[in-house]
């Protein structure tokens, strides 16, 4: 079981680098958040790869906010969204102000290799990698674009009640929880 925030407060520092200093990072974090049954290095991987492809998005700078909350999924919610399901959650929602994704590359963007890069920019193999770890860890990623006003990717794990001993129990950062938290450029 992990912190999904302390995971995420520990991938702040490298996001800064990747991303560069034309996009500003700001990080939103629900406080009290439950834990999830969740492998540390494939959590930072769907950031990784959601932030590589935010960063693409963005060639000219823009803003990308990570934002964690937990959701209670309810019988409504669910028949309207085919694969989510009734319960509590942890969300992960990832949003940038890049170019956006038409409908026709939204229907495809989870599918291994597809891109819309030129050949030779990139194999297309990120988003179908966040789909398969997401499934993995029985969740589920909703994904809402529109050309030109940015993309939000929102990824939902199961909650755990379990108690127990997490590598990510105790949060070094500061700051208080729940508080945006911009991080400045490069």
């Amino acid at each position: 079981m992990l912190d999904l925030n302390l995971v995420l407060q520990n991938l702040a520092k490298m996001l800064l680098r990747l991303l560069g200093e034309d996009i500003v990072l700001e990080a939103n974090y629900a406080p009290n958040l439950p834990r999830i049954e969740a492998d540390t290095g494939m959590l930072e991987q769907i950031v990784m790869n959601l932030a590589v492809n935010s960063r693409d998005a963005m060639p000219k700078g823009g803003k990308l906010v990570i934002t964690t909350a937990q959701v209670n999924i309810d019988g409504d919610y669910a028949r309207q969204n085919p694969e989510s399901r009734v319960g509590s959650f942890v969300s992960l929602s990832v949003t940038d102000t890049g170019c956006g994704m038409d409908p026709k590359t939204l229907e495809r963007i989870f599918e291994p290799f597809f891109s819309t890069k030129e050949v030779g920019k990139g194999n297309g193999t990120r988003l179908a990698t966040v789909y398969g770890i997401v499934k993995q860890h029985q969740g589920w990623i909703e994904v809402n674009s529109q050309v030109g006003c940015g993309t939000t990717f929102k990824i939902y794990f199961p909650a755990t009640t379990r108690k127990g001993d997490s590598a990510a129990e105790v949060s070094t950062s500061p700051g208080a929880p729940g508080r945006p938290r911009n991080y400045p450029a490069g």
